[in-house]
């Protein structure tokens, strides 16, 4: 039981952080373009991460798709965390490294959640259409 709690703990923290990132990205804020004009990718990229994180915090909502939205949401947020590493910089605009700590947290929640899910990911590579 409290590992069913704590798994829902991560989910939902995980998803907050996406949700709440999307507004900036899906309304162009200052902040969110220079991010991805300074990475050469603005506009596709900020929208384009938006709804790959949208896609992602869907679907680890949801107990049947979790591992495939931590799959996406990890691989986001390895980008996002290279970005900062080899770009960026820790600290964006002054932001004293939020940004940077939010994509390591919920880098770390979608670990655990494939660490997890593991036993599912035989299932999700015999996917057919």
């Amino acid at each position: 039981m409290q590992t069913h709690f704590l798994t829902w703990i991560i989910k939902l923290t995980a998803v907050f952080i996406l949700l709440q990132t999307l507004y900036f990205k899906f309304t162009g804020a200052e902040e969110s373009i220079y991010i991805f004009q300074t990475l050469g990718i603005e506009p596709f990229g900020r929208i384009g991460s938006g709804v790959i994180e949208l896609m992602a915090s869907i679907l680890i909502l949801v107990p049947r798709t979790t591992l495939l939205g931590a799959l996406l949401a990890s691989g986001t947020m390895a980008g996002a965390i290279v970005s900062h590493l080899f770009v960026l910089g820790i600290e964006v605009k002054n932001d004293g490294g939020l940004l940077f700590i939010l994509a390591l947290i919920t880098f770390a929640c979608s670990l655990y959640l494939i660490v997890i899910n593991r036993n599912q990911l035989q299932n999700l590579l015999k996917f057919k259409i």
